[in-house]
């Protein structure tokens, strides 16, 4: 169960939110954990590297030189892979990276994650109204006055992007700020965060995607 203030735009204590989560056992946490993050990070790898052998290099049909009588070494190709432009020895090939995890342990892992958190945890009250229009230099000044100064790698989670078009237009040239809706939360997000500000509705709705 994760406890914490609730702070308006101004910076005030305004009431107290709760969050409740199962979470894995403390014996198991960090590894289910860490299982979780590596197999985000090994998803997200393109997979694209590739090199050619010595059959896909362009040229080398004909053979240099006779075999015999020359003085040289035998060469069968300007291909080889010994050759300067021809191909690579056990080079990389597309392929697929990708890790299975089942639902339940992502979604285990995942409120474990941000349960872990707590103490960086910010809870403010929503503040779409207080941006009539999109300004960065207020959005930074409301962060700082949070305790989410503009130089450390700060998290900022609300209910819908959608419907806060003001809030993401002054966050986007942030550069240590990212936006995230409520049921998009990762794990690597949420680790790598110094700082995790989640609006009043944005926590309950964690709450209700999550609990299950």
């Amino acid at each position: 169960m994760v406890e914490s203030i609730v702070k308006n735009w101004q910076g005030e204590q305004v009431g107290q939110a709760t969050l409740e989560l199962r979470v894995a056992q403390e014996s198991t946490a960090s590894h289910i954990v860490h299982r979780a993050l590596v197999r985000q990070m090994t998803n997200s790898r393109q997979g694209t590297a590739s090199t050619k052998t010595r059959s896909e290099v362009r040229g080398g049909g004909r053979k240099p030189w006779r075999q015999k009588g020359t003085g040289r070494a035998r060469a069968g190709s300007i291909r080889s892979p010994l050759w300067r432009g021809g191909g690579v020895i056990f080079g990389p090939k597309p392929r697929d990276f990708y890790l299975k995890l089942n639902r339940k342990e992502r979604r285990l892992a995942l409120r474990t994650a941000f349960v872990s958190r707590g103490e960086d945890l910010i809870v403010v009250e929503d503040f779409n109204n207080e941006l009539s229009r999109p300004k960065t230099k207020e959005l930074v000044s409301a962060l700082a006055r949070w305790g989410a100064a503009p130089e450390i790698k700060t998290l900022l989670i609300l209910p819908e992007i959608q419907k806060a078009d003001n809030v993401y237009l002054s966050a986007r040239n942030i550069a240590n700020l990212k936006i995230i809706a409520a049921d998009q939360l990762n794990v690597y997000d949420l680790l790598h965060a110094d700082k995790i500000v989640v609006t009043s509705s944005a926590l309950a709705k964690i709450q209700e995607v999550y609990s299950a």
